[in-house]
């Protein structure tokens, strides 16, 4: 009896643990870490410096999966209506409020003192500003009062690589702002897409999306000039020698296929076409950052 007993307690803790570790919703956190690692070696001419590097990546992850933590939290009522989102952990009752809010304070704390400590305390400063941004000011105030939220607040999104760049070098450069200017164009044509396959949702969530705004059609006109602002931006790199070639021609590869999704969900919408869409977008910019990043080493 007692073995069962114990059994039950692991597979229990094991279940909580789980919860907790979805509420920092991982798979965004990872696009976050990896921008910031792409920060970090597009920063210095070699290799990063081992320590700062691993400090940086787990402060910036634990500070990240905390903000994520804090949406769950402010969003539950949201996400219990949403089909996306109502498997999270708070919607299914699996953690409570209070454990959320610590789970957030103990990750978040011990992240930023991460920074401060092995990093240096611009990077601190920078990662607990984004916190900042996406948990408070995007999430509490921007997302329920207007359409321009994923605008405004894009600049908290876009932030990753400039903290890694801080963290190997103390400073932020043109060149790190680039690569924000990168992500900040990025977002808008990149979450349009989903909120257009998942506008009913939002309605019923009562969120002002710019599909239930301005209509369905504005929204993929918007998608689509965006892109165009995003293909421009990417070539910033190339145009102020940050890489050579080889970037130059994935970035136009890349966006030649980011702009004909973008005008075939003008001309010929699916929500297929934008389920597609919004996934290819993560693929676009995963792959450029990590073009980036080669590039960066065959100049070298």
């Amino acid at each position: 009896m007692s073995t069962m007993a114990e059994r039950n307690q692991s597979e229990t803790l094991l279940q909580r643990l789980q919860a907790y570790a979805r509420l920092t919703k991982p798979r965004v956190v990872s696009l976050i870490v990896f921008c910031a690692v792409i920060g970090m070696f597009l920063a210095v001419p070699g290799m990063p410096p081992l320590v700062p590097m691993v400090a940086a990546t787990i402060g910036i992850a634990l500070v990240a999966g905390a903000a994520a933590a804090v949406n769950c939290l402010v969003e539950q009522k949201i996400d219990a209506v949403m089909a996306r989102t109502r498997a999270r952990p708070l919607p299914l009752g699996e953690v409570n409020a209070t454990e959320t809010l610590l789970v957030s304070a103990v990750l978040g704390g011990f992240g930023l003192w991460l920074l401060y400590a092995l990093v240096n305390p611009l990077t601190m400063w920078l990662t607990l500003g984004t916190f900042v941004g996406y948990a408070i000011i995007y999430t509490v105030i921007l997302k329920p009062a207007t359409p321009q939220n994923i605008v405004i607040g894009g600049a908290s999104g876009a932030m990753p690589p400039v903290l890694g760049w801080a963290a190997m070098t103390g400073g932020v450069s043109h060149d790190a702002l680039i690569l924000f200017l990168i992500i900040f164009a990025w977002t808008p044509p990149h979450f349009w897409a989903l909120c257009l396959y998942r506008a009913r949702e939002y309605e019923r969530a009562g969120l002002p999306m710019l599909p239930n705004t301005h209509g369905p059609q504005f929204t993929k006109l918007q998608v689509l000039l965006y892109t165009c602002i995003l293909v421009a931006v990417t070539l910033l790199p190339f145009a102020t020698r940050m890489s050579g070639w080889l970037y130059l021609s994935a970035a136009l590869v890349l966006g030649g296929i980011f702009l004909g999704y973008a005008w075939a969900l003008l001309k010929h919408y699916t929500d297929a076409l934008a389920q597609r869409t919004f996934r290819f977008s993560i693929l676009y910019l995963s792959l450029l950052f990590a073009v980036l990043l080669v590039d960066h080493y065959v100049k070298l």
